[in-house]
C-alpha cells in the first residue's frame, strides 16, 4: 500500500487507556486526516497486560467514539510493518517525561533503520496528564484511589470489577 502523509498510527499497549492517551489521540486526529489507534497485542517489553487486546479496543472505540477519523486497530507485528500495511506515512507518541524521550529516541532509530519511509511524530504531553500512566493508574486502583478523573469512565468502573478491594 503506497503511503499517504496523512494518515497515521498512535500505538501503545493502551492498558488501561488513560485521558492521557486520549488527550494525544484527540490532538493527532486534528493533525492528520485518518488516525489508527494501534493496539498492542503481546509487548515483548511490558508484562502480560491486565485487559485483553479486545476490551482495550472496546475501551478506546468508546472513548474516540466523538472522533469521526480515528479507527481503533489491534496489531502484532513491528510497528513500522502495520503502518505500512495501514498506509500510514507516521507513527505518533506521546512524551511525559525524559525516560520516555530516552526509550522512545532508541525506538525511533530502530524504526528508521527498518522503514525511512515512516516518520515518528511526538507530541508532548499536556501538563495536566505529565504524570499519568497506566500502571499508576492500575496501582491507584488495587488499593482503592480514586481514578475517576483520569480514566474515561468504563474503564474505571471495569478497574474497580477486576482489582477493587
Amino acid at each position: 500500500m503506497i503511503p499517504s502523509n496523512r494518515i497515521a498510527v498512535c500505538p501503545g499497549s493502551y492498558d488501561p487507556v488513560t485521558n492521557g492517551h486520549l488527550d494525544v489521540i484527540n490532538r493527532a486526529a486534528e493533525v492528520f486526516d485518518e488516525l489508527i489507534v494501534a493496539v498492542v497485542d503481546a509487548s515483548v517489553r511490558k508484562s502480560s497486560a491486565l485487559f485483553t487486546v479486545q476490551e482495550r479496543i472496546g475501551f478506546i472505540t468508546e472513548a474516540t467514539s466523538h472522533l469521526p477519523n480515528v479507527r481503533v486497530r489491534g496489531f502484532d507485528q513491528l510497528i513500522v510493518d502495520f503502518a505500512r500495511s495501514e498506509g500510514a506515512a507516521a507513527i505518533v507518541k506521546g512524551l511525559r517525561a525524559i525516560s520516555d524521550f530516552e526509550y522512545e529516541f532508541e525506538m525511533n532509530q530502530l524504526n528508521r533503520k527498518l522503514a525511512p519511509d515512516i516518520e515518528s511524530v511526538y507530541l508532548m504531553a499536556s501538563p495536566q496528564y505529565s504524570f499519568l500512566s497506566s500502571s499508576g493508574i492500575k496501582e491507584m486502583a488495587a488499593f482503592g484511589g480514586d481514578i475517576s478523573d483520569l480514566v474515561p469512565s468504563c474503564v474505571a468502573v471495569r478497574l474497580q470489577e477486576v482489582l477493587g478491594r
